[in-house]
């Protein structure tokens, strides 16, 4: 019987990406929500590995695209969703980042797909499509701490749920945990997610308006797949 099935972070894409054909990355804050603004414009977004800024130079150079600056640059693109509104269809952007990049490449054979709060219908209906009975999993990527290990991060775990709400498939007792997140958090989202650890770090930055559109449930109907090293719209 298909199932849903649910673990965190690298480590839990590296005990499922055998097992499951599919595998759903959540990074609300902003990872996923970054790749489905850029793929809703009709860019591509390549991620690429967090912390050797001359690789990626080189690595964008190779490819012909865009290198995203940090956010703290500000008025460039950069791993902020408000920020790749200024994207134009065809361009392409290499995204460094320390988390969502980080799992996208750690997908093995499985096909990989970004999923958020903006896309989770859309997502669900591409991942169950793309498993054909078979299982999938869905990857809240949290955050980390200084020292490099597993931060959870509560907005993940409730964009997690969303894509399984929509699924509707049964599920693993920890996928159950991640959907009920979701189904008591919908009915006052903004107030869990802009007031969760995440949030206000980006609101106390000056990026109260990543975590606005981060925030906008089921209002793109992209289903942002890794293809031939970039994300662009299986949906379409």
């Amino acid at each position: 019987m298909q199932k849903v099935r649910s673990e965190w972070g690298l480590q839990g894409v590296e005990a499922l990406r055998e097992r499951c054909p599919v595998l759903v990355i959540v990074d609300v804050l902003s990872f996923s929500t970054c790749v489905d603004v850029a793929v809703h414009r009709h860019a591509r977004i390549y991620p690429f590995a967090y912390g050797d800024e001359d690789a990626a130079r080189d690595e964008a150079a190779r490819i012909g695209a865009r290198l995203a600056a940090s956010r703290r640059a500000g008025g460039q693109l950069s791993l902020s969703p408000a920020s790749l509104l200024k994207l134009n269809p065809g361009e392409r952007l290499l995204l460094p980042s320390p988390n969502g990049s980080r799992l996208s490449l750690a997908g093995g054979r499985a096909t990989v797909l970004a999923g958020c709060l903006r896309n989770a219908k859309a997502v669900a209906a591409k991942a169950k499509g793309l498993a054909d009975g078979r299982d999938i999993a869905v990857i809240p990527a949290g955050e980390r701490w200084p020292d490099g290990s597993l931060r959870p991060a509560i907005e993940d775990l409730i964009g997690a749920g969303a894509v399984i709400e929509a699924l509707g498939l049964p599920m693993s007792p920890e996928t159950q945990v991640a959907h009920d997140a979701f189904v008591s958090a919908r009915a006052h989202l903004a107030d869990v997610i802009k007031g969760c650890m995440s949030g206000r770090e980006l609101s106390d930055r000056g990026h109260e308006l990543d975590v606005d559109i981060a925030l906008e449930l089921d209002i793109s109907h992209c289903a942002p797949m890794l293809r031939n090293g970039a994300y662009e719209d299986a949906a379409a």
